[in-house]
């Protein structure tokens, strides 16, 4: 579906119609009655979710983040750290939206789209509804980068590759990233891959600081027992770490790169369409607008700051 022509381009992920394709099969009446399913579910949304996660890792190498040197790695920092913790703080204190909704919206629009709400997911055990509702936020103003960014190009006054750095560092899902980039040009393109690479790495060290944080939350408002020396370890964030050295290390054959790389992608999808499938439509009514609302503020912050501070510290 999602490599039909006129969706090719959109750059909308394999990811979304999974969900929706889950969603519409698990709120039909049938669904209801099924009761054996639940085993293969949860499979899905543990096991299958990290598998994907880890063979992630093979789409990207340390190569591609030297290349362009720590003025990027800079930026991406800054960039993910400041929509996390403005969209955490605007989503749970401003908004009123519960823990799980703010963080999941937030770290969609900082790192990677759907496949670091998907481990974000794997860490803190969200409400499937959550879940899907930061999916459909990180799915509608990632889509929106599509049609804006081409359109402000001309404006920002920035040649085309300092454009692509720009791509990298804000445009929400991989996917998104390569259909503007191809829109504005080949430079452009190259950078923007490498630039958004480079966030997906830092996907690791928010797993491990969510973890624990996530954690002693849990334990001081008494809705996890407090254990001496308990740590939280993503092991499968190692394990992404891991498929990146080796992909950086070792010319895998092409045809056995591929199918690592396609066995992820189904994998993922799997989770995707567990977690839609979980959802029900009631839970989602429930959430109301204001995920949307906290979406397009970080949309904004991305659109705006981003613009502001990439000419700047790449100077």
């Amino acid at each position: 579906m999602a490599r039909l022509p006129g969706i090719a381009s959109s750059g909308v992920s394999p990811l979304v119609f999974t969900l929706l394709l889950g969603l519409m099969v698990g709120n039909l009446p049938l669904a209801r009655r099924l009761s054996g399913v639940a085993p293969g579910l949860q499979f899905a949304t543990r096991h299958l979710l990290r598998a994907g996660i880890v063979l992630f890792g093979f789409s990207l190498t340390l190569q591609q983040i030297v290349g362009l040197g720590p003025a990027i790695i800079a930026l991406d920092v800054l960039v993910v750290s400041v929509v996390l913790v403005t969209g955490y703080l605007i989503g749970t204190q401003i908004l009123k939206l519960d823990r799980d909704t703010a963080l999941l919206t937030s770290a969609g629009s900082a790192i990677c789209g759907a496949a670091a709400i998907l481990a974000t997911e794997s860490m803190i055990r969200a409400r499937p509804a959550a879940t899907s509702m930061a999916v459909a936020t990180v799915v509608l103003f990632g889509s929106l980068s599509i049609l804006v960014y081409p359109l402000i190009y001309p404006l920002t006054q920035m040649h085309e590759g300092l454009f692509g750095i720009y791509i990298g560092a804000t445009v929400h899902e991989v996917a998104q990233v390569v259909a503007v980039g191809d829109a504005i040009g080949p430079e452009a393109l190259t950078n923007a891959v490498i630039v958004k690479l480079v966030r997906v790495m830092l996907l690791v060290p928010f797993l491990l600081v969510i973890g624990q944080w996530w954690h002693r939350r849990q334990v001081r408002d008494g809705e996890f027992p407090a254990t001496r020396g308990s740590l939280v370890i993503p092991w499968f964030a190692f394990g992404f770490l891991a498929m990146v050295v080796l992909n950086s290390i070792v010319a895998l054959p092409a045809l056995l790169h591929q199918g690592l790389v396609t066995s992820g992608q189904i994998t993922l999808a799997m989770a995707m369409a567990a977690l839609g499938y979980e959802t029900r439509l009631e839970k989602l009514r429930a959430l109301g607008i204001k995920p949307f609302l906290l979406a397009l503020m970080l949309f904004v912050l991305l659109l705006i700051g981003g613009g502001l501070i990439t000419p700047w510290l790449m100077r």
